[in-house]
């Protein structure tokens, strides 16, 4: 039988309580301890070692890391792991800057596993998608389009995420990083950004609403608004075909608060095939089970195990998406704050 992977965890907050349970749920991996250095979080990891210092949990022996902290913590954590021998599972972003990324880059090494969590790409509305859009039977991508914001709330401009010395960046960097991503793994690399950005109504020091406009290389344009002033949570993403249209609305989601996950399919329709010219019938598949966690994960245990270069979610994905975010601060005036 095959030894499981030892697994080390550093972050216990609301990313690394679900990377803890799915690691323990997997036959296949063992968690050797968590570091979290607050220690009121103590009393709710159970089954496994608890560490107040990552280097305590860093010097145990692991095979994978999973780095669930801060922004301005987790390069150091990466390059430590790796340069360790470690694989490393980080979530995203990768670092405050594109600096960031591309230290981390540099200490990747030859049989060293690097992923992020880019967990979106792994919903079932979006995989549905994908799959639609590769296959061709609506035709080639002419554009795409993105809402993807929260509600804000009483204590968010207290929250960490708000400061740019721990977050690096605001909503965009924080939530419209995986639109952006999205928009990549749809439609390929960008070429030209633009980007307008404010802190016009939480008055933070970082911004509460983006917009960028993008052209891709082969001619497809996307176009997200990443906010936190929607009062509603909310997830769409707009995909106009050749030949139809696809909407992902709705996000399964640990809260729930962000509705229903569902799929709608429609087809260009022309004037002798229908009454209601611009309004044809959809299709409409809804999704209740979210499996993108797991998923995740058995992905890149399963580079691991079988020894195969990380082809979803690498250092690649994450430096072309972390260069966007570059270019769009840039464009509007906002320099992220680097290590």
């Amino acid at each position: 039988m095959t030894q499981p992977l030892r697994c080390g965890l550093v972050g216990f907050g609301y990313m690394g309580e679900i990377r803890k349970r799915v690691i323990d749920a997997r036959d296949g991996l063992v968690l050797v301890g968590v570091a979290e250095p607050d220690r009121a979080k103590h009393a709710k990891i159970q089954g496994c070692e608890v560490f107040a210092e990552a280097e305590a949990l860093l010097g145990r022996h692991l095979d994978l890391v999973f780095v669930a902290t801060p922004n301005h913590v987790a390069p150091a954590l990466i390059i430590q792991s790796l340069r360790a021998g470690r694989h490393v599972f980080c979530e995203k972003p990768p670092g405050r800057a594109i600096e960031d990324i591309h230290a981390i880059r540099s200490a990747e090494s030859n049989g060293v596993k690097l992923m992020f969590g880019f967990n979106h790409r792994y919903h079932p509305a979006v995989m549905k998608a994908k799959a639609i859009v590769d296959s061709g039977r609506l035709g080639g991508l002419v554009n795409l389009r993105g809402l993807y914001g929260k509600s804000g709330g009483r204590n968010y401009p207290a929250s960490w995420r708000n400061d740019p010395g721990i977050s690096g960046g605001g909503i965009l960097l924080d939530q419209g990083i995986h639109m952006l991503d999205l928009f990549r793994f749809f439609a390929g690399e960008f070429e030209e950004v633009k980007c307008f950005a404010s802190n016009g109504f939480w008055k933070t020091p970082v911004e509460d609403n983006a917009y960028v406009v993008l052209r891709g290389e082969k001619g497809v344009h996307a176009m997200l608004h990443s906010s936190a002033t929607l009062w509603r949570h909310t997830f769409r993403i707009d995909i106009t075909l050749e030949s139809g249209y696809l909407v992902v609305e709705g996000l399964l989601s640990k809260s729930g608060s962000y509705g229903r996950e569902r799929l709608v399919v429609g087809k260009r329709q022309f004037e002798d095939e229908a009454e209601a010219v611009g309004n044809p019938a959809e299709e409409v598949t809804y999704f209740d089970r979210d499996r993108s966690w797991e998923m995740e994960v058995d992905a890149f245990s399963g580079f691991v195990r079988e020894d195969r270069p990380v082809t979803v979610s690498n250092s690649e994905d994450a430096l072309r998406v972390m260069e966007i975010i570059d270019r769009a601060y840039r464009d509007a005036g906002i320099s992220a704050q680097a290590n």
